[in-house]
């Protein structure tokens, strides 16, 4: 998620209601369980929501257009060119996002809400 999140070191804090009544959407970080790795959580940043059209680059000279299913989000990191998303595995199922991301509090140099 660079630039918004460093590597390591950040702590950040994510509510776990918004994901349960529909209140995520395009532009917000959510915390959401990999579907490669089922005991992994990512950080990355919606994308598109379900009927959205997205279009995304596999490589610097090849872009792609889709439409993200019902049900389903497109997440995508904030440095395109070195993270693993949808972009990868596709859209992810609503029901795998666990939190949404609101707020860090280290660095203390960062600390606030996350800028897009």
């Amino acid at each position: 998620m660079l630039p918004t999140l460093n590597l390591t070191g950040d702590l950040v804090l994510a509510e776990h209601v918004s994901h349960r009544i529909g209140k995520v959407g395009a532009g917000d970080v959510v915390l959401v369980r990999s579907p490669v790795d089922p005991r992994r959580i990512l950080t990355k940043r919606v994308v598109g929501m379900e009927g959205d059209t997205v279009s995304f680059y596999v490589d610097p000279m090849y872009s792609q257009t889709t439409v993200v299913p019902k049900g389903h989000v497109w997440i995508q990191g904030d440095n395109t060119y070195a993270s693993s998303d949808s972009r990868h595995f596709g859209p992810v199922p609503y029901g795998l996002i666990q939190g949404k991301v609101f707020f860090r509090v280290w660095p203390p140099d960062g600390f606030g809400t996350l800028e897009q």
